[in-house]
């Protein structure tokens, strides 16, 4: 066993399985007008106060009838890159990419998706000068009617020949209070995502899913190392083939980081290594670190306490929680010194969160809106975050009549055009 691990180790090419092949791959994007050196970067005054609510005046039939526009961005280092999205109720449809100004007009290439199938494809998106550009430009404000999105759009590899517009009636709702939390770390695979659920990539990618904040899942290894996996086994559906098989506890991260790779492609990476990208990349404002295994919680409060210090010395204002599941991870959590100090999450009872001065309690949707719980829980100066919603209606119901301050999902983009979307 050592001398196969060794093995691997040395050669982890010979064992890396071809990378999977996704249903829903990213469409290529190439776009002569936008692609031209003579398009420029957009300014950040004119992404900002593009965002809002649009009616959908064509492309109806697939993205229906309203869509929000929200602008992140992502950085590496001195290098910011701004990101648009789109997000629709209608097929839980979605659009991202970035934009440029060229010859006084706003140019959006972006690729779509509808998360209801793996449909996709680019889109390519324009708003003329006289359509609302020069407001833009200018600074002025935006009235409905304003701007004019026009474009068109194709499915997979097709050129975009399909009519979509697109026309300015509000801005977004302003609270942002409100967290809207993607559920490993952006979705699950099943969703065919471009990344790998728990992955560095698919939290640098959150943002622009609609997420505020995620929920990660945390395994420890052989060796003590906090590392983001969700399952016990390593297994078909999280990993590609590699001759590692069985708990992946049993492993030492060495091991993993030598030969594992995730289904599409991703090495696993370390808790300290997610956290220290979601401080320095970007603005995600809560972590919830779901705990997955029975062990010592000393090895995450150490990172938890890293993080929090990093974070601090950035100047960012971000909540890193610890999620306790269960019985079990709560005995454990109890057994950390001053562990009513430690942020911390808590999925179990009132008293269970009171018991560890919880900063938020977590219950599972199927439990109800539990409005007098909630509102006790927010008395206390803790927030209450609900687990995980992914059916439109439901999302709906909890939001509009609900007072939960976030909802947790495999769609944040659909929660995203909910929450953004009210009036």
């Amino acid at each position: 066993m050592i001398f196969r691990n060794l093995i691997y180790l040395l050669f982890p090419a010979l064992f890396t399985a071809c990378q999977k092949q996704l249903a829903a791959p990213l469409p290529d994007l190439k776009w002569d007008r936008f692609d031209d050196p003579g398009a420029s970067p957009l300014a950040r005054g004119p992404q900002k106060a593009m965002e809002g609510v649009y009616a959908i005046t064509e492309g109806k039939d697939l993205f229906g009838e309203q869509v929000v526009l929200r602008w992140s961005h992502l950085s590496r280092g001195s290098d910011t890159t701004y990101f648009v999205s789109i997000f629709g109720e209608k097929n839980i449809a979605y659009f991202t990419g970035e934009g440029r100004s060229r010859d006084g007009s706003i140019l959006l290439k972006m690729y779509w998706r509808t998360l209801s199938n793996t449909s996709t494809g680019p889109c390519w998106l324009s708003i003329a000068a006289d359509q609302g550009a020069d407001l833009l430009f200018n600074g002025d404000t935006i009235e409905a009617n304003g701007i004019t999105i026009e474009g068109s759009y194709a499915e997979g590899e097709q050129v975009p020949d399909k009519r979509i517009a697109l026309r300015y009636v509000r801005p977004l709702h302003s609270d942002t209070s409100f967290s809207v939390l993607a559920h490993r770390g952006g979705g699950r695979n099943s969703d065919q995502l471009p990344a790998s659920e728990n992955s560095i990539e698919l939290i640098r990618m959150a943002e622009r899913l609609g997420a505020t904040g995620i929920e990660i899942d945390v395994k420890l290894t052989s060796d003590g190392v906090p590392i983001l996996y969700h399952d016990d086994d390593l297994n078909p559906r999280l990993v590609q083939d590699a001759g590692l098989h069985g708990p992946i506890k049993d492993y030492s991260f060495a091991q993993l980081d030598g030969v594992v790779r995730l289904v599409n492609g991703e090495k696993i990476p370390r808790l300290d290594q997610a956290l220290k990208v979601v401080i320095e990349e970007t603005d995600l404002r809560y972590i919830w670190l779901d705990v997955k295994y029975d062990g010592p919680l000393e090895p995450v409060r150490a990172v938890q306490q890293q993080a929090i210090a990093m974070a601090t010395s950035a100047g960012r204002d971000i909540r890193i929680l610890i999620g306790l599941p269960g019985d079990d991870q709560l005995e454990k959590f109890k057994q950390l010194p001053d562990h009513q100090q430690i942020p911390s999450l808590c999925e179990l009872s009132l008293e269970d969160v009171r018991s560890i001065n919880a900063q938020v309690w977590a219950p599972m949707w199927t439990s109800g809106q539990q409005d007098d719980d909630v509102q006790q829980m927010q008395a206390e100066g803790r927030k209450a975050f609900v687990w995980t919603m992914d059916v439109p209606e439901f999302i709906q119901q909890y939001m509009y009549n609900g007072h939960f301050d976030g909802i947790l999902s495999n769609y944040p983009s659909l929660v995203a055009y909910y929450h953004y979307s009210r009036e």
